[in-house]
């Protein structure tokens, strides 16, 4: 996989927070911990967007017409 180097600017308080990640052994250098950073960004977005999906396909799937109690019956056997 091909690297881009970038430049970013931090303040003195998050760099003081990048290297006391780093000092503690969690990371091995800055930049592994800003990719572990976009990562579990990505991860996250991910997440949200098949969430928004599934509301989506909930919505256009229109009004059940089981009663509550009887969804929880399907839950519980299994069927939903």
């Amino acid at each position: 996989m091909d690297t881009i180097r970038k430049s970013i600017t931090f303040t003195e308080k998050q760099d003081r927070w990048i290297k006391m990640k780093v000092e503690n052994g969690e990371f091995t250098n800055d930049s592994e911990y800003i990719r572990d950073l976009v990562r579990k960004d990505q991860e996250e977005t991910e997440e949200l967007l098949e969430l928004k999906r599934a509301i989506q396909d909930g919505l256009k799937s229109g009004v059940s017409p089981l009663k509550i109690k009887d969804i929880i019956a399907k839950v519980d056997n299994g069927e939903l």
